[in-house]
């Protein structure tokens, strides 16, 4: 089976997809399947392997591989495994996240959410780049809540990324005068630093397209898995329906759509910024300032770095 997938991928393309089975990230990887082979990158086998048959019984490839993104130790294995399977890579989809309703540590201690948003994709990007061809596309999967004065993201009850520096982050320390909403302030932080890594690492890397997606509110995402039960069933059934209907908030099938889009990258831009139609948008005042982003880049390999010693 895999030699026949490396010899059907060889003439083609290969696209990695984090967190791909459920919501945005399995619509896009379903909607990336289309245009090539596509690594199924997720905490959980039994799942990854469900959207892999899924895929091939379609007459598409897939191939799965294990990746934690709390746990550093698993991102870097996981690039390696995609490394050795020696396929075409020319897209990136960081889509894997979560949105904790309580702070949660990783086995280094660090707040759950930062690592698994921000940092595990940090880390997965950097050992790829590398082996990346010219040309190719990183997407990472932002949020709009990182920008205090975004309008429905207070009216949601965010108050922007309340960042103070990556070490502080890492514990779970955040500017004061946040949100009152549990695991609000860790997740608009986590947000903002991939969006600034997006962009700072478009300027640092030219033969690469990195760009960033807001895809709007999808009811039907995993982010609110620890809500009450009767929640969840209104958010992933009732709340999809009229979701296409609403500004600002979209479905999976909708961002997965959008989300390959911006990968095929057609038009071959980055340092970009888009919505959940696809629209070119800004982040906050904070996060487009240059200096920032380098600060936030410089800092979470500073970060890495002590943590190797």
């Amino acid at each position: 089976m895999a030699e026949t997938l490396l010899k059907d991928a060889s003439s083609g393309r290969a696209y990695i997809v984090t967190g791909p089975t459920s919501g945005i990230g399995r619509a896009a990887a379903m909607e990336l399947a289309k245009h090539g082979t596509v690594v199924l990158a997720g905490r959980d086998r039994g799942k990854l392997e469900e959207v892999q048959r899924a895929i091939e019984q379609r007459g598409q490839h897939a191939v799965s591989v294990v990746c934690d993104l709390s746990d550093l130790a698993s991102a870097r294995r996981a690039a390696a495994e995609v490394v050795a399977l020696a396929l075409p890579i020319v897209g990136l989809v960081n889509n894997a996240g979560i949105f904790p309703l309580r702070a949660t540590k990783n086995a280094l201690g660090w707040d759950n959410a930062y690592a698994t948003n921000h940092v595990g994709p940090f880390v997965l990007t950097e050992a790829l780049i590398p082996h990346l061809p010219d040309g190719a596309n990183v997407v990472f999967i932002a949020s709009g809540v990182e920008d205090p004065d975004r309008k429905p993201a207070r009216m949601a009850g965010f108050r922007g990324a309340r960042y103070i520096s990556a070490e502080a982050s890492a514990r779970g320390e955040w500017e004061p005068g946040g949100s009152k909403m549990p695991g609000a302030d860790a997740y608009a932080t986590s947000k903002q630093c991939t969006l600034a890594t997006a962009l700072a690492f478009a300027r640092e890397t030219p033969r690469l397209h990195f760009n960033a997606v807001e895809p709007g509110f999808s009811p039907e995402t995993g982010l609110g898995r620890e809500a009450p039960t009767m929640v969840r069933l209104i958010t992933e059934h009732v709340l999809p329906l009229l979701a296409p209907h609403i500004k600002y908030w979209s479905t999976a099938k909708i961002a997965g759509q959008v989300i390959t889009k911006v990968v095929l990258n057609e038009a071959g831009v980055t340092g970009m910024y888009f919505d959940e139609r696809g629209v070119p948008m800004l982040g906050s005042v904070q996060v487009r300032d240059e200096a920032f982003q380098d600060r936030v880049v410089a800092e979470t390999r500073a970060l890495l770095t002590n943590q190797r010693c």
